[in-house]
């Protein structure tokens, strides 16, 4: 009986033996396993992925969207009914997406690794896009870096909403998600020290500035250096390694709405914005806090343009060629400054993984938001086309405005100083 004790107790130490060398094989190779930045992003970027089908599925963070499943329903039928379906490229592209789909296939077909994105095929281009050759060439180079959103990141701000003091809520109630490039140190400095300025308004709401920049052209001089010592001074800037250019402000947005999932996900209200507007904050937040709980839940307001229709002057900067996309645009609030409530980030950042990117980043928001049963609001305080030239000098035309576009930084400077000096009468 002993005998038996004996051996039983060898077997259970051997076995134990076993199991711990087994363990510990299947660690050590799990961890000897080094992986690169380009997995890491692309591990990352399947994992958005995911979250983006989920989130397309069902759409309830911060409203409720029509009785509609997106990945079975398809998206809303008013985007199907301001954006015909016809033969140039972007409506084919968005017509194949939208079938996908109501099939249930997987809408996610792009290559997301940055390095391996860029379609080089000319003959693809020529045969979708019969007169490819003759786009300009900075809108050749968007049309085959459209299924490129996962740029490197050169500078990042994980803890970009809370409070650079380290005081009192860091719950954000408004963040301004500001639109700017490397060299434009002015123009950032104006709006840190005026309206952008962070800091607890009344009521306790607190207001906190990104600036969002791409990568200078490689002809421009190398402004790395000082753009490491200003975020790490400010603490306010977002840097991704795409070419800056305005047919990239649709990626710019899009990293942007990432971001603000990952970084700032309890943030009540953004602004999306240029650098060179001029943002009255006190009549902004007087504005947010007036609205009732409904409405602020699904908000998208700005400067709406309802009925524009592409540029075709290829001499223009938003020029758009027929051959691309043919119809006109969904009523979209002006990029040059529009507000949007918590609620709409997941769900236009998932919109934006389907619906292929478009070269105007304002007329894309747009899209996405009609995809969602959104319609752009417009308020009669977004100037993004100014005031009249003779009230520009006027502080009290600009006192109860929220928007105006375009300022230099020392008008930025004089108005914020004039329409808060208490010796002002209106």
């Amino acid at each position: 009986m002993r005998r038996i004790r004996i051996f039983s107790a060898m077997i259970l130490v051997a076995s134990l033996f076993l199991i711990f060398f087994y363990s510990t094989l299947h660690l050590e190779t799990t961890y000897t396993h080094r992986v690169g930045p380009e997995e890491l992003l692309e591990q990352a970027t399947l994992q958005v992925h995911d979250s983006d089908v989920k989130t397309l599925s069902s759409m309830r963070e911060g409203f409720t969207t029509p009785q509609h499943d997106i990945l079975n329903g398809t998206v809303s039928n008013s985007l199907r009914e301001t954006i015909p379906q016809n033969e140039a490229y972007w409506n084919r592209l968005l017509y194949s997406v939208l079938r996908n789909l109501e099939t249930g296939e997987n809408p996610f077909r792009h290559d997301s690794r940055w390095s391996r994105c860029r379609e080089t095929n000319q003959e693809l281009l020529q045969t979708n896009m019969h007169d490819f050759a003759s786009y300009p060439v900075l809108f050749q180079t968007f049309v085959k870096s459209m299924n490129c959103r996962s740029p490197p990141v050169l500078i990042n701000q994980p803890n970009g909403c809370m409070s650079r003091e380290g005081k009192g809520n860091n719950r954000t109630f408004l963040l301004f998600a500001i639109k700017s490039t490397p060299g434009n140190f002015e123009r950032r400095q104006a709006v840190r020290e005026t309206w952008g300025r962070e800091g607890v308004y009344q009521s306790g709401l607190r207001v906190v500035s990104v600036f969002l920049l791409g990568s200078s052209p490689l002809d421009d001089p190398d402004l790395s250096p000082l753009l490491s010592f200003e975020a790490k001074h400010f603490g306010d800037l977002l840097q991704w390694d795409f070419h800056e250019s305005l047919l990239n402000l649709t990626l710019k947005t899009n990293m942007f709405l990432l971001w603000a999932l990952k970084s700032c996900p309890q943030v009540s209200f953004v602004f999306s914005g240029d650098d060179d507007v001029f943002v009255n904050t006190p009549v902004l937040l007087r504005y947010l806090q007036s609205l009732e709980a409904s409405k602020a839940s699904r908000l998208y307001v700005g400067h709406v343009i309802s009925t524009a229709n592409p540029v075709r002057d290829p001499k223009s900067k938003y020029y758009v060629p027929l051959s691309f996309y043919d119809g006109p645009y969904p009523a979209y609030a002006g990029g040059g400054g529009f507000l949007i409530s918590r609620g709409l980030l997941r769900p236009l950042h998932s919109l934006s993984r389907v619906i292929p990117f478009f070269p105007i980043d304002d007329v894309y928001i747009g899209m996405c938001s009609k995809a969602l049963g959104v319609s752009a609001e417009a308020h009669a305080g977004f100037q993004t086309f100014d005031v009249n030239e003779q009230d520009r000098e006027n502080l009290c035309v600009h006192k109860d405005l929220i928007l105006i576009h375009q300022r230099s930084p020392q008008e930025m400077k004089r108005l914020w100083k004039g329409i808060h000096s208490p010796l002002l009468t209106c």
